[in-house]
């Protein structure tokens, strides 16, 4: 079960491996240009949303986004391994074709790769770690822990997440209404992009 406290999660800066559809899996791969200043931009949008403490994927690219967010709100950063993208073993750098659907499905799983449930278990494990913190949280991480966000919360998985753009996530309130998100847009936030 999901945490249920508020928190923010964003998803790192673009890399060249994204724009060109390659997988990275847990290959540490730099953000490009373009990711550097999606992260800037994000930054600004953060100072009054009074974060309390920033978790962080140990891999480069969620790394440099979450150091580019701590400089401009000057917050350490904690490091939870278990943020680290999926392992996809063999098919870490190809390109995402079939193979990577049949993995999401569970049909299929290359040598040396996470299963599905098992990476969707360790994102929750380490979403629920890095909720442990003072709050409310901003955790940097992964496209793919973000899919135990979304399982776990109930969030339609059509809602993919935008890199470097963080969204808000509060808990069922009591009343009937599951967990909402919406996206930080300019210095204020909102653009639900997903509530249940």
């Amino acid at each position: 079960m999901l945490k249920p406290v508020s928190f923010y999660y964003m998803r790192h800066g673009q890399t060249e491996w994204n724009r060109i559809g390659r997988t990275q899996g847990q290959l540490d791969v730099e953000l490009n240009e373009t990711g550097l200043a999606q992260a800037r931009a994000a930054a600004g949008r953060l100072e009054p949303l009074g974060i309390a403490t920033i978790c962080s994927s140990p891999l480069k690219r969620a790394l440099r986004t979450a150091e580019i967010q701590a400089e401009a709100l000057g917050l350490p950063i904690e490091i939870v391994d278990e943020l680290k993208e999926c392992g996809l073993g063999e098919m870490e750098g190809r390109p995402r074709t079939d193979w990577f659907d049949d993995w999401r499905a569970g049909r299929f799983v290359p040598p040396g790769a996470e299963t599905i449930d098992a990476f969707i278990a360790r994102g929750l494990r380490a979403v629920n770690a890095a909720l442990e913190r003072p709050g409310p949280v901003l955790i940097v991480a992964h496209g793919g822990i973000y899919w135990s966000i979304q399982r776990h919360a109930g969030i339609a998985a059509t809602h993919g997440i935008t890199n470097a753009v963080p969204v808000r996530h509060d808990p069922p309130d009591g009343a009937g209404a599951g967990w909402r998100c919406a996206a930080v847009i300019e210095a204020a936030w909102e653009t639900t992009i997903g509530t249940l």
